[in-house]
C-alpha cells in the first residue's frame, strides 16, 4: 500500500473513500456517512472539511431533524468543477464543457478534417476548449480534467495514437502532452470508438455489465464494456473489428494493407464506391444515407447487404464475448432500419439460441453525441477517482506545510 500523507490529521486515502459514497450526488447527514463508513463523526468531519476546501462536496437544505437542531446534509457539488470532453473524427471536431455528473453546460463544434495533422487539428481544440472557458465564465482553476477521443489506435498508457490509418502524421504523437501545455490538467486520449461505448452507457444502459457499441461510418469499430468495464486488451486494439475479413468481399483493398476487411467493404465510403459503380451520385456516406431517405432501391440494397456483413463479424464477437446488448451508432445508422436489419438478419441466424435468447441490438440512443458525451465521462472517471482525489488532498496537505 501506498503511503499516506496527513492533512489535519487526515488520511488522503480516507477522504477518497467519502468521496466515492458522495458521488451519486445523495446528500447524507456526517451521522449518516460516519455509519456508512464505521467511523468516528469527528473523523468523518475532518475528511469533509478537505473535500469541501477542493470544492468539491458542500451543504444542501437541511436534513428532516427527530428533534433538536436539524442536521446538515452534505452532497457533491457537481457544478463547481468541470472537465472537457474532445471528439476527434475522421471529419469533425467537437468540444463540450460538462460538470461532474456530465451535464453539458456549453458545446462547439466545426467541420475539421483529421488528415490535416495533430497540430492543427489540436490547435482547433486548444481554440474551441478556451472559447467554452470564457462563454461559461469558468476559471483555470475549474477545470479537472480533459477527455480526448481519437479516430484511430492508442496507447493506452501514454495516450499517443499508435499507426492510425486514416490519421496520417499522429503516430506517436504527444496529444496528452500538447493539450497539457495549455491547460496544465490531466488529459486521457483514448479510441474513439472506446470513449463512444462509455458515453452510451453512461446514457442509456447504465445498468447493462455487457455491452458491444458498434461505430459504423467513414470507418468501423466496436467498443467492448465487459463485466462493467471497457476492454482495451493488452495493445489497446480490442474491438479493432474493421479489420476482420468477410466473405462477401471481392478483393477489395483497405488501407491498412489487406484485402475484403469490413471496413473496406461495409462501411459508408464504401457503399458509395458500389452505388457509383451502378451510376449513382454517391461519393461520401452522407450520399449513401441520403440516397435511401430518398427511396433509391439499389441504395436500400447496398445498405442492407452492408449490415449483413457487418452482423457476420458481430456473430463471431457474440459467441466471443456474450453481451446483452448490441449498440450500433455512427453516420451509416441514419440510414435507418435498413442497416440494422442487415445486422439482425446475420446475428440471430449464425449465432447459437443460447447466446442470443436475451441480445437486444439497437440504434444508438445518443446518437452523434455519443463521442463527446464518452470523452467527457473519460475526464470524469479520471477527475473523481480515489487516486486522483489522494492526490488532490496530499496536495492541500502540502500547501499547508
Amino acid at each position: 500500500m501506498s503511503d499516506i500523507s496527513n492533512f489535519s490529521g487526515l488520511g488522503g486515502a480516507g477522504a477518497s473513500e467519502l468521496f466515492q459514497l458522495l458521488r451519486d450526488g445523495r446528500p447524507r447527514t456526517r451521522t449518516e456517512l460516519a455509519e456508512q463508513m464505521g467511523l468516528a463523526r469527528s473523523t468523518v468531519t475532518l475528511r469533509i472539511e478537505a473535500l469541501m476546501e477542493l470544492g468539491l462536496v458542500g451543504f444542501v437544505d437541511e436534513a428532516v431533524s427527530t428533534g433538536g437542531r436539524p442536521s446538515s446534509r452534505i452532497a457533491l457539488r457537481a457544478g463547481s468543477k468541470a472537465v472537457l470532453g474532445v471528439d476527434i473524427g475522421a471529419s469533425h471536431l467537437r468540444v463540450a464543457l460538462t460538470d461532474l455528473a456530465g451535464h453539458r453546460l456549453r458545446e462547439a463544434g466545426r467541420t475539421l478534417e483529421v488528415s490535416q495533422g495533430p497540430e492543427v487539428v489540436l490547435k482547433a481544440v486548444v481554440e474551441l476548449c478556451n472559447e467554452l472557458m470564457e462563454e461559461s465564465d469558468r476559471a483555470t482553476d475549474d477545470l479537472l480534467a480533459i477527455g480526448v477521443g481519437v479516430p484511430g489506435p492508442v496507447e493506452h498508457r501514454t495516450g499517443r495514437p499508435i499507426n492510425p490509418p486514416i490519421m496520417p502524421g499522429w503516430n506517436g504523437f504527444d496529444v496528452p502532452g500538447f493539450l497539457q501545455d495549455h491547460f496544465h490538467v490531466p488529459v486521457l486520449v483514448d479510441n474513439d470508438v472506446n470513449i463512444m461505448a462509455l458515453g452510451e452507457r453512461n446514457v442509456a444502459w447504465p445498468d447493462v455489465d455487457n455491452l458491444l457499441f458498434v461505430k459504423i461510418a467513414t470507418g468501423i469499430g466496436a467498443g467492448i464494456v465487459s463485466s462493467g468495464m471497457l476492454q482495451r486488451g493488452a495493445d489497446g486494439v480490442a474491438g479493432d473489428i474493421g479489420h476482420i475479413r468477410v466473405h462477401s468481399g471481392n478483393g477489395v483493398p483497405c488501407h491498412c494493407g489487406n484485402q475484403d476487411c469490413l471496413e473496406a467493404v461495409a462501411s459508408g465510403p464504401a457503399v458509395a464506391t458500389k452505388l457509383r459503380a451502378l451510376g449513382l451520385d454517391a461519393q461520401t456516406g452522407e450520399d449513401v444515407v441520403r440516397l435511401v431517405g430518398a427511396g433509391n432501391t439499389d441504395a436500400v440494397h447496398a445498405v442492407r447487404q452492408a449490415g449483413r456483413d457487418v452482423g457476420e463479424v458481430l456473430s463471431a464477437c457474440v459467441s466471443l464475448i456474450n453481451p446483452s446488448v448490441i449498440v450500433v451508432g455512427g453516420s451509416m445508422t441514419l440510414t435507418g432500419e435498413h442497416f440494422i436489419a442487415g445486422i439482425r438478419e446475420m446475428v440471430y441466424s449464425r449465432t447459437i439460441p443460447l447466446a442470443t435468447q436475451h441480445l437486444r441490438i439497437v440504434q444508438s440512443g445518443s446518437g452523434l453525441d455519443a463521442g463527446v458525451l464518452g470523452a467527457s465521462m473519460l475526464a470524469i472517471h479520471h477527475a473523481m477517482s480515489p487516486q486522483r482525489i489522494d492526490e488532490m488532498v496530499n496536495g492541500l496537505s502540502g500547501a499547508t506545510k
